[in-house]
């Protein structure tokens, strides 16, 4: 038996409370079992009970067996010397604290069926463990932890983008272009194009926003994309020899180092997300007047955004995919699922991000609306939640179903979700939708 299951027991309180006592058979009255801790020292702190009419103020230390204070170097620690009642499954020891007081030890007594649930769970083979008891649970339930899922997701996207902001000295401008950029690689050229924002500050760029030409031969350029030899039949090509000789001057103006162009992936990708076409894209949307983060902000409406992210290939890349060698000829536009997923991974975190930093509560909700009105991801996370009957309505439920699959069904941490903990919780007394709708 796992400790933490005897966490979640004492947490919510699922034990036999009429079963409680200590060594002389007193019952012991649990009046607040205390708050969780998940750092090091005892696992419940400001717990209160009542044993033989006097009250005890205190912590609550776990264990599968008594002993295991003694193994874990307790009975040496002051951190445990407030410990007022030791809670474990089979109490085959007495035990001391570092003052030489022996701790009040008592036996938990719990339903095996929560137990049994819990094991049918974290042994499941299925990723999601539950996929047949979620059906069976309160809609509400489950929509409320998806609310604080997504807020959690945030939270942990926040993370980095705060780091991003310390590199750059809390240049907003910059730490966005930084994300945008890593997000315009869409995984497979995730690196290279972090690699390039590094070595091309955005402080450079908006010295041009005035002309997209000069942001190409900056970005292929400093990509690493002008090599000579790297593409084929590229000297005849007029349109890659004037981006080289823009790139020449403006490279010695800045004292920029280009990146290698091997580093670039090609191979495994549809022509129209290769990283040329989307360099050049990109070059469009770092053109507009102002600043992109500074037109995000004032944006109020999903649609406004949406239009500085749906951008075109400049005119070259209409019959292009690689310099030098021509292809049939159509716009190499950005498209709705490209700026979803751009909306989605960098421009909704940080929007919220700033709100956090500028304790602007309206800034951070309107990240989360926007989230609302964007379509749901469609990948293999969401099919599987769909095999198991929850359906994301949006991209703010899609984000919180990736959360909740990879960082708590993936890892197995039942008793840490709440549809997990309420599954457990009634044991296999679990009844169908149906069912409960026949009962009187």
């Amino acid at each position: 038996m796992k400790e933490e299951f005897l966490h979640y027991l004492w947490k919510y309180s699922l034990y036999d409370q009429e079963r409680l006592f200590d060594n002389e058979k007193n019952k012991i009255y649990v009046l607040n079992p205390g708050e969780y801790n998940h750092d090091s020292g005892p696992d419940f702190f400001n717990a209160r009970i009542s044993v033989a009419g006097t009250v005890w103020a205190g912590n609550i230390e776990i264990h599968t067996k008594s002993s295991h204070f003694d193994n874990h170097g307790h009975q040496n620690d002051p951190a445990f010397n407030n410990v007022i009642l030791h809670i474990v499954a089979e109490n085959d020891k007495r035990v001391f604290n570092a003052k030489g007081e022996e701790v009040l030890t008592a036996e938990i007594s719990f339903d095996s069926s929560y137990y049994d649930k819990y094991t049918f769970l974290v042994n499941n083979p299925y990723i999601i463990a539950c996929q047949d008891d979620i059906k069976k649970l309160d809609v509400i339930l489950i929509r409320h932890w998806l609310n604080s899922l997504v807020i959690e997701r945030l939270r942990i996207k926040s993370e980095s983008i705060l780091k991003i902001l310390s590199e750059t000295e809390n240049d907003w401008d910059e730490s966005f272009y930084r994300l945008l950029a890593r997000y315009f690689g869409f995984r497979i050229n995730t690196e290279p194009f972090e690699m390039l924002a590094r070595a091309l500050p955005f402080r450079i760029i908006r010295k041009h926003t005035d002309n997209i030409f000069q942001i190409e031969a900056l970005l292929f350029g400093t990509a690493g994309l002008l090599e000579t030899g790297l593409f084929k039949e590229v000297l005849s090509d007029e349109y890659y020899c004037n981006l080289l000789k823009e790139y020449t001057i403006l490279s010695a103006k800045y004292s920029l180092k280009p990146l290698h162009g091997w580093l670039w992936k090609f191979s495994r990708l549809r022509p129209s997300n290769f990283p040329t076409v989307r360099l050049s894209q990109l070059a469009t949307m770092l053109s507009i007047a102002g600043g992109l983060f500074s037109r995000v902000l004032d944006a109020t409406d999903i649609k406004q955004i949406k239009e500085l992210f749906e951008v075109s290939a400049s005119p070259y890349w209409d019959d292009h995919f690689v310099f030098g060698k021509k292809s049939r000829n159509f716009t190499k536009h950005t498209g709705s699922q490209a700026a979803d997923i751009l909306m989605i991974n960098s421009v909704i975190p940080m929007i919220f991000v700033y709100g956090q930093s500028r304790d602007c509560q309206n800034i951070s909700e309107r990240a989360l609306t926007f989230l609302e009105n964007i379509p749901p991801e469609e990948n293999i996370i969401s099919s599987e939640w769909k095999a198991a009957g929850i359906i994301a309505e949006s991209a703010f439920y899609s984000q919180a179903l990736i959360q909740l699959r990879n960082e708590y069904c993936k890892k197995r941490k039942c008793l840490d979700c709440r549809i997990g903990s309420k599954i457990i919780s009634q044991g296999k007394k679990l009844k169908d939708q149906e069912e409960l709708l026949l009962e009187p």
